[in-house]
């Protein structure tokens, strides 16, 4: 049995029998960890989740505990096409027994808050967002999978109205809601009409160290999907010729991306994170053009004291500090449009000497993983005592 951390010895929690519930595991990333965090301070705690295709080597996050999956665990192709199962996961997530626990605490992005619980029981729910392509994201999600039109348009338009539905219904079963930003509160406000504590997920600021010293290139890193608008960043830049700009990390748009590449752009395709961190120490800023609901990578480059020129939408808004603060530590621009990058870019360099690589290490560590422990385990204490 795990020791338990000082920190939960003396709260009022070390007694209860505690589940904690995720979508899918998978992967490791930014919802995954939460869910180690959590784990570290509740580490006698069962997990729960739709389905585990985690590998024996990678499943060191969770302590390498079993996880209790639901019947999709075994249905054909579940392991690499278990998402096509989306309207079978709200009955599944329904299935799971959970009538022993005292505590539920329940990684949400998708169904895992729909859990079902007893009067007596707390679940806590903490939201990285209610189900994007069922809610404000909808016509996006149709129109990067090519479903804008025709028999299956409607197919998947009816599943996703469905989805809605439950989705509201089952924010009923949850007790306290915690968004991982203020952006996220909004969301949770706008489609459930319940408020939320925001507490910011960790990110581990201390395995990333402060670099004073720049080099002249500017750096961006993500998956090359759709919504992260790579294409965007390497747009804006091949038309800065004389402005070196690094992108590291592959996918799907990467041959598409490419094409638009001018001779100042490089790609670097996937690195090791111990690679991406030195190339994030060294660049005189990192570039960020997506909507997210937090968003990681732009912490983690303050954390190496480089600044971030970001779309001044979603979560980053909230991790950087803009022009218009006294000590900031990055640029906003204002749409998603070659332009408005462009202009940002050169708004960053006309006012870098305001930008401090101090200061940007100074902000993200507000974000750090001690940060994320001791505002969850207070949130929870005073959730417990409340009950």
């Amino acid at each position: 049995m795990p020791t338990l951390p000082q920190k939960l010895i003396m709260s009022n929690l070390e007694n209860l029998k505690i589940a904690i519930v995720h979508e899918w595991f998978v992967s490791y990333a930014g919802s995954e960890r939460v869910v180690e965090q959590i784990l570290n301070l509740f580490p006698n705690a069962d997990l729960f989740a739709i389905v585990d295709f985690l590998e024996p080597e990678k499943r060191g996050f969770i302590q390498n505990k079993p996880v209790k999956t639901t019947a999709i665990q075994n249905l054909p192709f579940a392991k690499t096409k278990f998402r096509q199962y989306l309207l079978l996961m709200p009955l599944a997530i329904e299935q799971l027994d959970l009538s022993a626990y005292d505590l539920i605490i329940s990684s949400s992005h998708a169904v895992a808050k729909g859990v079902l619980t007893a009067p007596h029981q707390l679940h806590i729910s903490y939201i990285h967002s209610p189900i994007r392509y069922a809610w404000d994201l909808q016509h996006q999600y149709l129109k990067e999978s090519n479903l804008e039109r025709g028999i299956k348009s409607w197919i998947a338009r009816w599943i996703l109205h469905q989805i809605r539905i439950w989705d509201t219904r089952t924010a009923n079963g949850v007790d306290l809601f915690i968004a991982n930003s203020k952006f996220i509160d909004r969301r949770i406000q706008k489609v459930y009409r319940r408020s939320a504590e925001v507490i910011y997920p960790p990110v581990d600021v201390e395995n990333y160290t402060l670099c004073e010293q720049k080099q002249d290139f500017y750096l961006t890193a993500s998956r090359l999907v759709p919504y992260k608008r790579i294409d965007l960043i390497v747009e804006a830049f091949s038309q800065m010729g004389d402005r070196p700009l690094i992108v590291i990390g592959d996918g799907e748009q990467l041959a598409k991306i490419q094409e638009k590449a001018g001779s100042n752009i490089k790609f670097l395709g996937h690195r090791e994170p111990e690679e991406l961190r030195e190339y994030m120490q060294l660049a005189k800023a990192f570039v960020f053009a997506a909507e997210e609901d937090f968003g990681i990578t732009p912490v983690e480059a303050q954390a190496c004291g480089t600044p971030v020129i970001a779309y001044g939408r979603g979560g980053v808004s909230e991790s950087v500090r803009g022009l218009d603060c006294d000590r900031p530590t990055g640029v906003f621009f204002a749409e998603q449009t070659v332009k408005s990058l462009r202009t940002a870019v050169l708004e960053f360099e006309e006012n870098s000497d305001r930008i401090l690589p101090a200061t940007c290490r100074e902000n993200a560590m507000r974000f750090s993983t001690e940060k994320f422990q001791t505002n969850f385990l207070k949130f929870a204490q005073q959730a417990w005592r409340d009950k």
